[in-house]
């Protein structure tokens, strides 16, 4: 994959989780998830776990993926306490840019990286909760709105606006 030379991805590693915070609690002061939590989803799914590194020094995004059950919602701010054996689906838990990354390609790249990702495990769909009134950028990136009236109170624990959107891997 091609990167731009004033950001690269690359795995992440547990001691990014402090600048990973920091970067969280800006970017999503709203949606705040405990240290433990994002340590626990990096754990159970490293390989899907990466950070965003600017050329001029730092962290400046990130990106925490692991695989899930289509249909479902993870609750926010609360441990996953495992992943499910029957994961048929890819999840996409956040995916947070600074400022001074944002429209540089990077979001895109990742998401290719992330499509990869899930079609090599066998997972023919990628998922995610989209917040903060992301919809038209996922929309982008070839994610659609699922109607899922069920997870309607799962949903307004996000926001009111949260929605579940997925896409085809292929």
């Amino acid at each position: 994959m091609a990167q731009s030379p004033a950001f690269v991805w690359r795995p992440m590693a547990a001691d990014d989780l402090p600048a990973i915070q920091a970067i969280a609690d800006r970017v999503h002061p709203d949606f705040f998830e405990a240290p433990a939590v994002l340590a626990e989803k990096f754990a159970l799914a490293p390989e899907g776990c990466r950070v965003l590194e600017a050329e001029a020094g730092g962290l400046a995004g990130y990106v925490f993926s692991h695989p899930w059950l289509r249909g479902a919602v993870p609750a926010l701010n609360a441990p996953l306490g495992g992943l499910p054996e029957t994961a048929d689906c890819w999840y996409i838990h956040d995916l947070a840019l600074l400022p001074q990354a944002r429209g540089s390609g990077a979001a895109g790249r990742c998401i290719a990286d992330l499509v990869a990702l899930a079609q090599k495990a066998g997972m023919a769909r990628i998922s995610l909760v989209a917040v903060n009134g992301s919809i038209p950028f996922w929309s982008r990136q070839g994610f659609g709105v699922v109607d899922a009236p069920h997870l309607a109170p799962k949903l307004a624990a996000y926001e009111a606006a949260a929605r579940l959107m997925e896409r085809p891997v292929g």
